[in-house]
């Protein structure tokens, strides 16, 4: 075996606040509590939370990041500091992000995380075209 093949990968660990875990968990939390493809948490500028995972109704269908917002917005939030998204997916569907972005501003973090609650990037929110 040659010196690349048996270097084991470097896995850069992206450290959260205890505030931004919190997110992460309450993702976990609402997506196994449904089986659900992903669970999403978001915060307000208040500091409160609101956690939701996908919607896949045949008259409604929304992310998790989508049904969180969702919630916040219904429980009176004026904006965004933060979001979580928990799935097994590559990224953050697009909708999702632009959600985040439309209530908390462009740039809002998004922590995507592994099913297993690790963190796997952050994005900044974007209003998709």
């Amino acid at each position: 075996m040659s010196e690349q093949e048996s270097t084991p990968a470097r896995v850069e660990m992206i450290s959260l606040d205890a505030e931004d875990s919190k997110l992460v968990t309450l993702a976990r939390g609402a997506r196994s509590r449904t089986g659900a493809a992903e669970g999403a948490a978001v915060r307000d500028e208040t500091g409160r939370t609101y956690a939701a995972c996908t919607v896949a109704l045949p008259s409604l269908r929304l992310t998790a990041l989508q049904a969180a917002v969702a919630a916040a917005v219904a429980s009176g939030a004026a904006s965004l500091e933060a979001a979580a998204v928990v799935t097994d997916a590559e990224q953050a569907p697009d909708a999702g992000l632009t959600a985040v972005a439309e209530l908390g501003g462009v740039g809002t973090p998004v922590y995507l995380a592994a099913l297993d609650g690790t963190v796997v990037s952050v994005v900044g929110a974007v209003i998709s075209a």
